[in-house]
């Protein structure tokens, strides 16, 4: 790449990380706002509110970033339309492939950096956020429902009333069931610890179902092996739009598997897939409106269109993914069309100054 595409991706990558960090600041204001409940326990104090939101902060920073990017992009855009430096670039015969080749290359550089950034940074410091609030309102480190959290592993249902922040299990439950799913016992333990590779399960009661009636006996403790793991419910601490890819495809494995309804996790998976090829689209979208001259007065209104574009871009993804599980419409849909429709939008925007 040559000097002129160097000048241009350090203004708009400089642009970017500022708008990034402007937006991060705002919303991660509105969080904390939030986070200052009046119902709050007293155990969740602001010092805890704040650390909560700050690892909250990469999550947020994740998803605001095509906003950050379109935002930045025309900040950069509309300095050098005004300083009449993107006149002297189209003079000296700088042509508009060669601009929209150079925006298809930074935007995948950007967008490899947010699939790292997603991949191993939001996860562990989303769980992490998780479990210092959990902790410091209840004690419990995943309360997934009222009954518990649930799982299924084979031919047997699991729930979990609580679990604590040593990964012990509190008041587990094993429904077992035959192949044509009818119950053959229930056992109820009071905790459950891993050690070793396994569950030790403490405080065991067994009701066995025959033809004869029931029959409840206490046992003593025992070892359970499962594919429920210490690991696999840390996951659910964790929303799937903030799960790596690795975690995501792992965890829908374990569902189909079981015969279980992963299209959530599908979807995200789908959206994880999908979302580096939004930085470039968004930066050939910035670079559709560079061409409108600097006479036109109009750099409030296209930092404003940028603020559009990126909002709707965010919402439409959203919308598309809801949509999705309401009207079991194909998982890759979701992900896909925003992204799929704000391509064409952008280079539709480029042939039509192209022709100029």
């Amino acid at each position: 790449m040559n000097i002129l595409f160097r000048y241009l991706a350090r203004d708009l990558v400089g642009s970017i990380v500022i708008t990034g960090l402007a937006l991060l600041g705002l919303f991660s204001f509105f969080d904390f706002i939030n986070e200052l409940s009046d119902n709050r326990p007293p155990a969740y104090t602001s010092t805890l509110a704040i650390l909560y939101v700050t690892l909250n902060s990469p999550g947020r920073l994740y998803e605001l970033l095509p906003l950050a990017v379109i935002i930045g992009a025309l900040f950069t855009w509309n300095r050098l339309a005004l300083s009449s430096e993107f006149s002297v670039m189209r003079s000296g015969g700088l042509p508009t492939g060669r601009m929209a080749w150079w925006m298809l290359v930074l935007g995948a550089g950007i967008g490899l950096a947010a699939l790292l950034f997603g991949e191993y940074v939001t996860p562990n410091a989303e769980r992490l956020a998780s479990q210092i609030k959990l902790r410091a309102t209840s004690g419990v480190v995943a309360h997934e429902f009222q009954t518990g959290m649930w799982a299924k592993d084979k031919q047997t249902f699991i729930n979990i009333r609580d679990m604590r922040a040593d990964a012990t299990l509190q008041d587990v439950r094993l429904y077992s069931f035959d192949a044509e799913f009818r119950l053959l016992s229930m056992r109820r333990a009071e905790s459950a610890r891993w050690e070793g590779g396994h569950w030790r399960l403490q405080g065991l009661t067994e009701t066995r179902i025959n033809e004869q009636g029931t029959q409840t006996s206490r046992l003593p403790d025992q070892q359970w092996d499962s594919a429920v793991t210490p690991d696999l419910l840390e996951l659910l601490m964790v929303k799937p739009e903030s799960m790596s890819i690795a975690a995501l495809y792992s965890y829908k494995k374990h569902l189909e598997s079981n015969r279980q309804d992963a299209k959530r996790y599908t979807i995200a998976l789908w959206n994880k897939l999908v979302y580096p090829v939004a930085m470039p689209v968004m930066l050939l979208l910035a670079l559709s409106f560079a061409f409108r001259p600097p006479r036109s007065g109009e750099a409030g209104g296209r930092l404003l269109t940028g603020v559009m574009l990126g909002l709707g871009f965010h919402l439409s993804s959203r919308m598309m993914s809801q949509m999705t599980l309401l009207q079991d419409w194909p998982t890759g849909v979701a992900a896909v069309t925003p992204t799929l429709l704000f391509a064409l939008a952008a280079v539709g925007g480029l042939w039509m100054v192209d022709r100029r």
